[in-house]
């Protein structure tokens, strides 16, 4: 990307700005132009870097990176792995009652298959399930993770093997010595 318009129309600009002060305005905005270029060229990089760092937030995991080749940024784009197509399944044959199926994974495990969304949420939600998330040490997105899984179990956690409705009461809880 060739910064040098962006850096002729400032330069147009502060002329256009000095001429209404008069000759000293102008002969002192000339002065400054020719020193002014270079910051003015770190502030345009520092900026695109700061915007291509928000798209990159948006993009995860794809990516854009800004590199300088002399004296213009040149972007790097980097895409997210294709998604795999979807693919509907019957729904499963429910098993004997005397098959122990193992339970399904928690909410929040990391099975390496990962789906992204945008999700849109009222302003005071997301406010509300920030605090939520942070009360419990979590990022938003792995409570909303956490949330999405509870509601769509019909609000039964999924309980660590030996533990809950799944082992027969088996579980204790309390203090030993």
């Amino acid at each position: 990307m060739d910064l040098t318009p962006y850096v002729d129309n400032l330069r147009h600009e502060l002329a256009v700005a000095a001429d209404a002060g008069g000759d000293e305005a102008r002969a002192l905005a000339e002065r400054l132009t020719a020193p002014l270029e270079s910051a003015t060229r770190l502030t345009l990089l520092n900026a695109l870097s700061a915007a291509m760092g928000e798209v990159t937030r948006e993009l995860a995991p794809g990516s854009v990176d800004v590199r300088l080749r002399g004296l213009d940024p040149e972007f790097v784009v980097t895409p997210a792995p294709a998604p795999e197509p979807f693919q509907e399944t019957q729904a499963p044959v429910a098993a004997p009652a005397t098959a122990l199926a193992p339970p399904p994974p928690p909410a929040d495990s990391d099975d390496g298959a990962m789906a992204r969304i945008n999700f849109r949420l009222p302003a005071h939600l997301k406010g509300r399930a920030e605090n939520a998330a942070a009360a419990e040490g979590l990022s938003v997105n792995a409570w909303l993770v956490r949330a999405v899984s509870n509601a769509l179990d019909g609000g039964e956690r999924v309980s660590p093997p030996g533990r809950g409705k799944d082992s027969g009461g088996r579980g204790f809880t309390g203090w030993v010595r």
